[in-house]
């Protein structure tokens, strides 16, 4: 069926139901000359008379009460899915499906997590943990997160973490055995856990003042996941680069020293982005206002 024949019998279903033109035109939002001329156009196609017009009433022919059998159910039904559809858009129900990486889902997601889904129990939260880069419509996916500068240009973005230095950090136990690196060049004489990422090996970068620094550093172990670099760290097999906020508490606890402070590793946000369609589901909607009030009070 066509949009313009569906527009037709919607109409002739109206004028049918009210017995007049005027009536039914009030309740499409229509004309009554517009409403006239489309069942007119209607009954044309058809080859058949659907209504009999006088000047005080408007009555169904034969062909036009089988018609109005037939079609009033449907066009009830399909009145009803397009309504029940719309009703979605306020309705805090149903499944957000996100895509993070692995450092976004232990910094961002994971401290609200329990408290989102204790706010609004009828919503389901399904992560998908992805440290390539994912597309969101072609995945199925509502939403990602991912630091700033992996996000796509045509997505619409919106800060959810707090901005956070990039560091390297090595553990006590690996500086007892190793000098402690004073610059950057220092890194090519230590074992540095590197990072794959998007098949890609991660670049270190640093910079003080003007001095700018891109290094392609060496080690004996490459991994795919933060966490797993975070591990060796710890482990004392070599040293890391990471964000400052994903090893605060290893810091704070003094399982991890901070190196190369007087340089700068670049300063990084995560960002929640999405397609930029006009109106946004009734769960990404909540959980985006639910990021940005965690973040304003963080």
């Amino acid at each position: 069926m066509k949009g313009g024949e569906f527009t037709a019998l919607n109409a002739f279903v109206a004028v049918a139901e009210r017995r007049n033109f005027a009536r039914a035109a009030a309740h499409l939002g229509v004309t009554p000359p517009t409403i006239s001329q489309t069942i007119r156009a209607l009954e044309q196609r058809l080859g058949l008379r659907l209504l009999n017009r006088t000047t005080r009433s408007v009555s169904l022919t034969d062909a036009g009460e089988r018609l109005l059998a037939r079609i009033r159910p449907a066009i009830t039904e399909i009145g009803a899915a397009v309504e029940e559809v719309k009703e979605l858009r306020d309705t805090l129900t149903g499944t957000l499906r996100l895509n993070v990486s692995s450092v976004a889902a232990e910094i961002v997601l994971a401290p609200v997590t329990r408290a989102f889904l204790a706010a609004y129990p009828a919503i389901t939260l399904d992560v998908t943990v992805d440290d390539g880069v994912s597309e969101t419509a072609g995945g199925r996916f509502d939403a990602g997160i991912r630091v700033g500068r992996r996000v796509a240009r045509d997505m619409q973005i919106a800060r959810v973490s707090a901005p956070s230095r990039v560091i390297a950090i090595a553990s006590a136990e690996y500086l007892k055995h190793h000098s402690t690196p004073r610059v950057p060049q220092d890194l090519q004489q230590h074992n540095c856990i590197r990072l794959r990422n998007a098949n890609q090996l991660i670049v270190w970068e640093f910079a003080r003042g003007r001095n700018r620094i891109e290094m392609s550093v060496n080690g004996t172990l490459i991994v795919n996941r933060m966490e797993l670099m975070v591990r060796a760290v710890l482990d004392g097999i070599g040293i890391g680069y990471t964000l400052e906020s994903h090893v605060a508490a290893h810091i704070a606890h003094g399982r991890v020293v901070p190196l190369l402070t007087d340089w700068s590793g670049g300063v990084h946000s995560y960002y929640l982005y999405y397609s930029g369609r006009r109106h946004l589901p009734a769960p990404l909607k909540v959980f985006l206002a639910f990021l940005r009030a965690h973040l304003a009070r963080a």
